[in-house]
């Protein structure tokens, strides 16, 4: 259910010189599976490498909650504990819950955390080249609604009633620990930064002498090609969604690793989503719930979340646009870029 890597950053390659007092680091670690890449301007090599370090080890903290490849970790735990007992969750864990929970009310049941037993079905599904039997798929989903799920808000406390149930934070989580990145490097005078989670990007200021952070967005079914046209943005983030990277195919038809809870298969619309909203979990949330909801309905729910919508789709070789009128003030014509 995560939205996959089909931005590019392109601040590297198209922006001015900074001065002697503003220097631009770039570090890069591995993180949740992928590149997690931290941008910023600082004033030195030592105070940089020492906040970056920092925000590391902030990063493999909150993987250590919500990250269910981590057999040790608070998610892991919980799906252990379903239908047994119910856990006292960290702060961490409560915030993320509650953004899940309003995340599955505001897109129509279209986001949930509680499709574990799915994503895990089609993702040794994908692993095993063998596609699931319609039984299983149907015992599977059985398991997932979150509507199901027990939260004491006084307490703090989460329950998952039946035994087999899991969360699955695909689709949220790396936004929310980019979004929690940037809040901590503003909480550290640090204000011109990006934290790009995979894809999952979240900016505070423009760098010195731009009015922007420059991110290329990729044409449907490509890995490596970009829109002719880039996004500028700050004090902002962005998200994408498509089935460039996971799928899997049967009598022709190409199943995204996105799963429609509500049916228990991949989506098989073929679109390349970016979404464009206030924070980074509602960014995340938003790719996978768009990709998913019909057109008109999925330019609705971002709307209503004050987030601006991108759908691109290939038709006979053709790029189809498909967006929020809200989203076309973010583009910046290529030749500006270089200027």
């Amino acid at each position: 259910m995560k939205p996959l890597v089909c931005i590019i950053i392109l601040f590297e390659f198209f922006t001015l010189p900074l001065s002697a007092q503003n220097l631009k680091f770039n570090f890069t670690e591995t993180k949740m599976g992928s590149p997690f890449n931290l941008i910023f301007v600082a004033s030195d090599s030592i105070k940089a490498k020492v906040i970056a370090q920092d925000c590391f080890n902030l990063i493999d903290s909150l993987s250590q909650i919500f990250s269910d490849y981590d057999t040790s970790s608070e998610v892991s735990k919980i799906n252990a504990n379903a239908g047994l007992s119910l856990h006292k969750m960290t702060p961490a864990m409560f915030n993320l819950v509650l953004l899940s929970q309003e995340a599955y009310r505001k897109s129509h049941g279209t986001y949930d955390i509680s499709i574990g037993p799915l994503s895990l079905l089609w993702r040794m599904a994908r692993k095993k080249k063998a596609f699931p039997t319609e039984s299983a798929v149907n015992a599977a989903r059985k398991l997932v609604g979150f509507n199901q799920i027990q939260i004491n808000k006084l307490s703090k406390t989460i329950y998952l009633p039946k035994k087999g149930m899991r969360l699955d934070f695909g689709g949220i989580a790396k936004g929310y620990i980019a979004q929690w990145v940037i809040d901590e490097l503003k909480n550290r005078g640090v204000t011109e930064a990006l934290a790009d989670a995979g894809g999952d990007i979240v900016m505070s200021n423009a760098p010195p002498n731009s009015k922007g952070w420059i991110v290329g967005v990729n044409i449907p079914e490509t890995t490596e090609d970009l829109l002719s046209k880039k996004l500028q943005l700050s004090n902002i983030s962005v998200a994408t969604s498509g089935d460039v990277y996971q799928f899997i195919i049967k009598n022709g038809v190409k199943y995204s690793h996105i799963i429609n809870p509500k049916t228990g298969y991949g989506v098989t619309s073929l679109r390349n989503v970016t979404v464009i909203a206030p924070t980074g979990s509602t960014a995340d949330w938003l790719a996978t719930a768009c990709s998913i909801l019909p057109m008109a309905l999925a330019k609705e729910v971002a709307e209503e979340n004050h987030a601006h919508l991108l759908i691109t789709t290939l038709q006979k070789g053709k790029i189809k646009y498909y967006n929020t009128a809200s989203f076309n003030k973010y583009w910046t014509p290529f030749n500006i870029i270089n200027q």
